[in-house]
């Protein structure tokens, strides 16, 4: 009985966590669909120079996708939710990739000014914020590959429409 109540403590512990985090930013870590996946990696650029950061990098799939992707450079997963981001911990401690890190921190308290590329699938509201912040910290050069929400005052390179149940949109970026 014992066991029994401390799994349900537990599991209505992470439900409870995962309800916050989503309340507090107003998007769940939801994984990235594979249609989506499938071109998000084919629209990134072929040389990046610096890190590759995934903004709100959630269970990690697609951050361990990034790494594979770009084996000689460091790629950074950015999570604020602590459940899904210990997951992905365990994943990478499951699965060692050594470029990629996994941090447990809000994307908009993070420098970026290092970046090469950053991906990120955030809600408007979160984008039009995201959007300011790498107009300020990106270096000239760097890129951004967007999920299914435009950057605000951003002209897209590319612009791509996926076969998922949404049609979602994927928006390549450069800073001039």
């Amino acid at each position: 009985m014992a066991l029994e109540m401390a799994v349900l403590a537990a599991g209505l512990l992470i439900a409870a966590s995962i309800l916050f985090y989503t309340l507090k930013t107003g998007t769940p870590p939801m994984p990235t669909a594979p249609k989506v996946k499938a071109v998000l990696l084919s629209m990134t650029p072929e040389d990046v120079a610096g890190t590759v950061f995934e903004i709100g990098s959630g269970w990690g799939t697609l951050a361990f996708s990034l790494a594979r992707r770009y084996p000689d450079n460091r790629v950074a997963g950015l999570e604020v939710s602590p459940v899904p981001w210990l997951v992905s911990r365990l994943w990478l401690r499951l699965h060692p990739h050594a470029n990629l890190e996994l941090h447990w921190t809000d994307a908009m308290k993070t420098n970026l000014s290092g970046a090469g590329l950053v991906v990120c699938y955030l809600n408007p509201g979160g984008m039009e914020k995201l959007a300011a912040k790498l107009a300020a910290e990106l270096r000239p050069g760097a890129y951004v590959l967007s999920n299914t929400f435009a950057l605000s005052g951003w002209q897209p390179l590319r612009t791509s429409e996926t076969s998922d149940l949404y049609a979602s949109k994927v928006y390549l970026y450069r800073k001039p």
